[in-house]
């Protein structure tokens, strides 16, 4: 079989709800690699929220920021930061609706405020083991990846017509990703595969989640996890089983790659 190459998201896909790996897909990505194929990440989380995930599995090519920072093994080849402009007006609104923000880069992250049960909650469901610590000035002078906006839902309206520089995708009920207009897991998945000429039909992509949509509908060969929303489901080739229940390596079969 020629080369292909496997992009997986983590919360919901790759791990399972107790943000785990289970022992099927650790296999399943071991039979990958054997085989010769590439196995990659993609997900909106932020670098250093899944350091020891790919220290785990030995993978050093990733999407993060839902296709803002972008890296092939083991080297950055695509970014595309936040406008500091825009950043400035989402702030200023956050800060008039009593709303949290908190600013990522590559290595690191600050709120604009010192303390929020929003950010403790939604955060503390990735289980990272980190908080942001306070700076309200972060975004200044250094490149921003992604933002969150903690807001319940349909709040985060206003913010979509104000600023129209940026998108905002809901991944919890009391937050949103905040990314560039019209970036996508999708578009990060191009710098990466347009370097490697690999054509797209032999491309494969897991998720459950709105941040993969463009992902799912864009690559032919893609899997929705059983235990994914019904867009998710909808947008895939195949539905697999849950993230809790062998998911990835059920999956894999499905698409002929195990």
């Amino acid at each position: 079989m020629e080369k292909r190459i496997v992009f997986f998201d983590l919360d919901g896909t790759l791990l399972n709800d107790d943000k785990g790996i289970n022992d099927s897909t650790r296999e399943a990505i071991a039979a990958l690699k054997k085989e010769g194929h590439i196995v990659a990440i993609a997900t909106g989380r932020a670098p250093f929220f899944f350091e020891h995930i790919r220290q785990e599995l030995n993978i050093d090519t990733y999407v993060s920021y839902n296709g803002s920072y972008v890296v092939l093994e083991g080297e950055v080849v695509f970014t595309n930061p936040l406008d500091e402009s825009s950043l400035q007006a989402l702030t200023d609104l956050a800060l008039q609706n009593e709303h949290a923000v908190v600013y990522m880069d590559h290595e690191d992250m600050r709120a604009n405020v010192p303390d929020s049960e929003r950010i403790n909650e939604s955060m503390g469901t990735l289980n990272v083991g980190m908080l942001p610590a306070h700076d309200p000035l972060y975004y200044k002078d250094r490149f921003i990846y992604q933002s969150l906006l903690f807001c319940a839902e349909g709040e985060e309206k206003a913010y979509e017509e104000l600023l129209q520089a940026f998108d905002f995708v809901r991944w919890h009920p009391f937050s949103v990703d905040v990314v560039p207009a019209g970036g996508s897991k999708f578009k990060g998945i191009g710098k990466i595969t347009e370097k490697l000429g690999i054509p797209l039909e032999r491309q494969y992509a897991f998720g459950d989640a709105l941040n993969d949509l463009q992902m799912l509908q864009g690559i032919p060969n893609s899997v929705a996890m059983g235990s994914g929303l019904q867009e998710a489901k909808d947008a895939a080739k195949w539905i697999t089983t849950s993230n809790n229940e062998d998911g990835i390596a059920h999956g894999l079969k499905l698409a002929g790659l195990l």
